[in-house]
């Protein structure tokens, strides 16, 4: 069986999950379903990151150890995720044993290629987002007079310190060779862009120790350096598998790491340099997705709207957040949620569309055949159009999750649901029940039936529990078992006397 292996970035256990968080997850999430579905052996991975000088100085800050830390917020997350229902493989913590074992094995296996050297740092240091930064960088980026990070703006310390490095800069046509042989590598094309014109500016070479705290994984063979939190969490990725055991592991290379574009440069320069060195394979696809603002701005604890997951739980349902995140703003651009936009997708796409051609053609199956579905009769055009419209869309749904442009993925399906609203109209099932057309009548509801079916299979993985209570009406009392596209995603699987259940509102309209 092919393998699928996905994953997120780890989060920072010095925050509470917010948007951007449940954002990548059910991303990751939708893809896993829908490979798992595919045939696929999918492993999917999420975790956090437990290590590094800002989760120790915020343990501190609480009068707590960074541990006691990393126990509360984990805990956070692993309640939360059941509730969006993400089906994650393995929830990676840095803290574990087998993750340091995979870490260590990792900085040996750079240290025997030659990679490694110590010598003496000194230069700056964002401790928020754990970045080194050289002057002649800040003075670039019109930085150097306040001392601020070009990337948040936070100020920079001064650090001074004996350090082991890594010969990042050894790697840099080689990896630019990769990347122009490899266009899909990085996604969407502005950010691969982004990081071309980084390594084309020159790399040099990275500090990958620190002397100055202890919360972290210590380098082999000498303790009083602490590895540096990214050679650190991006080993993850490996460890997980269980990493250096075997020493390439099954399902690696990922065939998709999935990030926020603030943490693109760690992903698609570090991290592909450090596989590189140590004769690893490179993942198949980094894809960076944008951020999201809230009612038009920027979220901070400050402005005190940074979304929290538990407050969109308490006004909508899961899959309906789901839905709305991937099918709202084109995976890689920024967008911006609003409860009155959520409102308006949700009664748009999915009461007047979706609900509402599940209810109609139900209640009209029920109230002209008791529920029970007929042998379809002669095909006419409007039928072969509506048959060729959801195989298609099989077809384009697939090709759009490869990339993946989730909301492309979902209109496609909107297109077909539309279609059958529209089939409705045009076929007039009342019409023939008056005339007593019972032949084209049992195809029309036939034809009607099958379609919602195909287009719940396809939604599945953005709303399993909606879908499945959709399919639910449509199967009847059939268990339904996993169900996977290569099994159920044929037209015609259901047969004459098949029994559908009366409709229940599925999306109920919001006013």
């Amino acid at each position: 069986m092919e393998s699928y292996y996905v994953t997120t970035p780890i989060y920072y256990v010095n925050d509470e999950p917010h948007l951007g968080h449940i954002y990548t997850t059910i991303a990751a999430d939708v893809l896993a379903r829908y490979q798992r579905m595919a045939g696929r052996d999918v492993f999917f991975l999420t975790g956090v990151d437990e290590h590094g000088q800002k989760v120790q100085q915020a343990a501190e800050g609480r009068g707590i150890k960074p541990i006691e830390l990393a126990d509360q917020v984990v805990e956070r997350y692993q309640s939360l995720w059941p509730e969006l229902s993400i089906s994650h493989s393995d929830f990676i913590r840095t803290s574990s044993e087998r993750h340091q074992k995979g870490v260590q094995a990792m900085w040996k296996r750079l240290e025997s290629a030659g990679a490694i050297y110590k010598d003496f740092y000194e230069d700056w240091y964002c401790v928020p987002c754990e970045t080194y930064w050289k002057e002649t960088q800040l003075k670039e980026a019109e930085c150097w007079d306040d001392k601020q990070c070009p990337d948040c703006k936070r100020t920079v310390e001064k650090v001074q310190e004996e350090s082991y490095f890594f010969r990042l800069s050894d790697y840099q046509e080689q990896l630019l060779a990769h990347i122009h042989a490899h266009p899909d590598f990085i996604g969407p094309a502005s950010r691969r862009n982004e990081v071309l014109s980084f390594i084309e500016s020159g790399l040099h070479d990275l500090s990958i120790s620190r002397t100055t705290f202890s919360w972290g994984v210590p380098v082999p063979g000498d303790k009083k350096h602490v590895i540096y939190v990214w050679i650190d969490a991006l080993t993850n990725y490996l460890s997980a598998l269980g990493f250096p055991d075997p020493a390439v592991p099954k399902h690696w290379p990922a065939d998709i790491h999935l990030i926020g574009k603030d943490i693109l440069r760690f992903h698609a320069i570090y991290w592909p340099c450090m596989l590189m060195a140590a004769d690893l394979p490179l993942p198949k696809r980094i894809f960076a997705h944008g951020w999201w603002t809230v009612e038009g701005e920027k979220m901070s604890k400050s402005k005190g709207n940074a979304l929290r997951p538990t407050e969109l739980l308490e006004a909508y349902d899961a899959d309906v957040i789901r839905y709305f995140l991937l099918r709202e703003v084109p995976f890689g651009h920024d967008g911006d949620f609003s409860f009155a936009a959520m409102k308006q997708r949700y009664n748009t796409d999915l009461a007047n569309d979706v609900g509402n051609l599940l209810n109609r053609s139900l209640a009209m199956l029920n109230k002209y055949r008791d529920g029970i579905l007929c042998e379809a009769g002669a095909e006419q055009e409007m039928d072969r159009a509506l048959i060729a419209d959801v195989q298609a869309m099989q077809r384009d749904v697939a090709e759009h999750m490869e990339t993946p442009a989730f909301h492309l993925a979902l209109e496609r399906i909107s297109l077909v649901v539309r279609h059958g609203n529209r089939y409705v109209e045009d076929s007039a099932p009342w019409a023939l029940a008056k005339a007593g057309d019972d032949d084209r009548l049992n195809s029309v509801l036939y034809h009607l039936v099958e379609t919602l079916r195909l287009v719940a299979l396809q939604l599945l993985p953005f709303m399993p529990s909606k879908m499945r209570a959709m399919l639910k009406q449509i199967h009847g009392d059939i268990e339904l078992g996993e169900l996977s596209f290569g099994a159920q995603g044929g037209w015609g699987l259901l047969k004459a006397g098949h029994q559908c259940e009366k409709p229940q509102p599925l999306f109920p309209r919001m006013e």
